[in-house]
């Protein structure tokens, strides 16, 4: 064959690969996906937005000491406080606003007291009913979960509306410490986890709540993208660390405050029981979901946050700090 025929069968050759190429951009434009941007090809989280990861690209977090120290608080104490079942939910916080009704679309979800709202008194609060089985007075509560409405937009950042979701299941469980003795918590001692305007302040106290019921070592402060048939998991550990004198204080953290890393105390405080409460959804499928947020916010997985005041009976809270001293497995309801 000629130089010539050679030349013009790679002539022809190229042009038709160009054809093919300009065919396969004008349908990933028809279908509004770039060729690169095609979701077989992107990571699964991508596909919900830049609040949600793939929990399998999380790195698990660090492994607890292996031993405690001679004479410590290995005991845990679980109870049931349903998982609110009732609907009790309202937009107020008795800890860090009392008396203040709370923004429209910050809604809270509640178990314990069956009385905390906007008129909360510390009397009107000890003398309610509760919804734990072992009598249990106290308040717990955290923003609710909603799954994202149609015309949301990709990330859900566009409105505050979308269904709540019911927790399937709701634990709490305390733990002692690994350093030492517990001491019994104070009546009315207030506590917080996360920061419900880590979006806008730093993220310096946000907390990494979010992960899966199948990777319960990998959290993170995004929305986790969980593999088919898992449940989303949110996961709070308290401070434990006391001051020994007050019960709350002007920003709501310095009187109880986070354990150093290995589980000691700071200079100066005490350790009380640490509660780990437990927020576990069944959601579709693919489903996008969100937390309420202030405005401002942007509806941000990083301002994940939840409280609670103690209002255990002193009989119960002397049980519990017995459990825990003592090393041993208590369940209760």
């Amino acid at each position: 064959m000629s130089e010539s025929g050679t030349a013009r069968r790679r002539g022809l050759a190229v042009m038709v690969a160009v054809e093919l190429l300009l065919i396969g951009l004008g349908l990933g434009v028809a279908r509004g996906l770039d060729v690169h941007d095609h979701p077989a090809r992107r990571p699964v989280a991508n596909l919900f937005g830049p609040d949600f990861v793939d929990i399998d690209a999380v790195r698990p977090g660090p492994t607890p000491a292996a031993t405690a120290a001679p004479g410590a608080a290995t005991g845990t104490y679980t109870w049931d406080c349903g998982r609110n079942e009732d609907g009790h939910r309202n937009t107020a916080n008795v800890v860090t606003a009392p008396g203040y009704p709370g923004q429209a679309h910050h809604v809270h979800d509640y178990v314990g007291n069956v009385s905390t709202d906007v008129d909360s008194t510390p009397r009107s609060l000890a003398a309610a009913g509760t919804t734990c089985r072992n009598g249990d007075r106290s308040t717990y509560f955290w923003p609710v979960l909603r799954t994202v409405a149609d015309g949301a937009g990709p990330t859900g950042h566009s409105g505050h509306d979308g269904v709540i979701q019911v927790p399937t299941e709701v634990t709490l469980t305390y733990s002692g410490s690994p350093r030492g003795n517990v001491v019994a918590m104070p009546a009315r001692l207030a506590a917080t986890v996360g920061d419900a305007v880590a979006a806008t302040n730093g993220g310096a106290r946000a907390a990494a709540t979010w992960t899966c019921a199948s990777t319960p070592d990998r959290r993170a402060t995004a929305y986790p993208v969980c593999p088919a048939g898992d449940r989303v998991l949110r996961v709070f550990d308290f401070p434990s660390c006391w001051d020994g004198r007050r019960v709350d204080s002007p920003d709501h953290r310095a009187h109880l405050v986070f354990p150093d890393p290995d589980g000691g105390c700071p200079r100066n405080t005490f350790p009380v029981p640490r509660l780990r409460l437990t927020l576990a959804y069944d959601l579709p499928p693919g489903v996008q979901f969100r937390i309420d947020a202030f405005d401002g916010q942007h509806n941000s997985p990083l301002t994940d946050h939840a409280f609670f005041v103690n209002l255990m009976p002193e009989p119960l809270m002397a049980q519990v700090v017995a459990c825990l001293n003592s090393g041993r497995t208590c369940r209760d309801g």
